[in-house]
């Protein structure tokens, strides 16, 4: 089968959360039992670092309409871990100081990202079968296939199978946004719209022809108003194309018996390593030495991340 999976972040080339995690070891493992699996990220100037820049291959550039405009997209590709990446190119859009996303323009970044996607596919030599698009921004990519591709000579018949890594970030908006900013007629102001925004998750999810989550627990979860930032009535109205899959974690990358980036490696029958890796890690956070069991979590301080449960689970103990 050929995949492409589409995201706006993927290991190793350029990382903010667990969705680059995902977005760079399934295609490696969908590679790895014979599928055709390419992916595509947006080629981010100041994040992606050098040496992934030098294997880069350039191979044509388009333009993409954009609202009113047309804005220029350049095309690079690369093979990484045995997949094939794509880089869509636009120092306007994806030349920024900091970060990867929470700029005043995210919604047109990432609208020019999914569009330029899917013209993308017009003018090379992959057709895939399967689109992954991946949380709210590559949510456009399903709602403009729907629009204006599906009847394309070039990508006619592609399934398109749209995932929630995480649900509180949904691409919220103005309905201003609709025809100067998004390029959608407003014919089509109803598919966007929910509870009086636009909403591209939304959209996603009513013309997606599958809507997979992380794991079967979050699938049930987010049918509930208390989960569900307020999508769950958009879900419950197609709950008949909703699943979720486990993540898995990618076991050559995360390997600490031989991980480059540890301070020393490990293994079950070889600890000598771990204490190591728990002094440097008290000594770069300014902690005392010692020999108190340590607990680390890598994540961002927000609500959803369950630093309530782990607060609480510690004062049970």
């Amino acid at each position: 089968m050929r995949i492409l999976y589409a995201a706006s972040e993927a290991q190793p080339v350029a990382a903010s959360g667990g969705l680059a995690d995902v977005a760079g070891s399934l295609p490696k493992a969908l590679a790895e039992e014979g599928h055709e699996a390419a992916v595509v990220l947006p080629l981010y100037v100041n994040t992606i670092a050098q040496k992934w820049r030098e294997q880069m291959t350039y191979v044509t550039n388009f333009y993409v309409p954009v609202g009113w405009r047309s804005q220029y997209c350049g095309l690079f590709t690369a093979n990484i871990n045995g997949v094939t990446y794509y880089f869509l190119d636009n120092e306007y859009y994806f030349k920024r100081d900091y970060g990867l996303y929470g700029y005043y323009d995210d919604a047109e970044r990432y609208a020019f990202f999914s569009r330029a996607v899917l013209e993308m596919l017009t003018v090379i030599d992959f057709k895939p079968q399967v689109i992954n698009s991946n949380d709210w921004q590559c949510a456009l990519i399903p709602v403009y296939y729907h629009m204006f591709y599906e009847h394309h000579h070039k990508l006619w018949g592609i399934k398109h199978v749209f995932t929630i890594h995480n649900i509180q970030y949904q691409g919220r908006y103005g309905m201003e946004l609709l025809e100067q900013v998004l390029g959608i007629p407003r014919h089509f102001a109803s598919l966007m719209e929910y509870d009086r925004d636009i909403n591209f998750m939304k959209a996603a999810i009513e013309v997606a022809d599958k809507v997979t989550t992380v794991s079967p627990t979050y699938a049930r979860e987010i049918f509930d108003p208390w989960f569900s930032h307020g999508l769950d009535r958009a879900l419950k109205d197609k709950a008949y194309k909703t699943c979720g899959f486990l993540n898995g974690i990618d076991t050559d990358m995360y390997n600490p018996q031989t991980d480059p980036v540890i301070p020393a490696n490990f293994s079950a029958s070889r600890r000598s390593g771990k204490k190591v890796c728990k002094e440097k890690l008290l000594e770069e956070v300014g902690l005392p030495q010692g020999d108190e069991p340590v607990l680390g979590m890598i994540s961002r301080l927000v609500e959803h991340k369950g630093f309530d449960l782990v607060n609480t689970s510690l004062t049970i103990l």
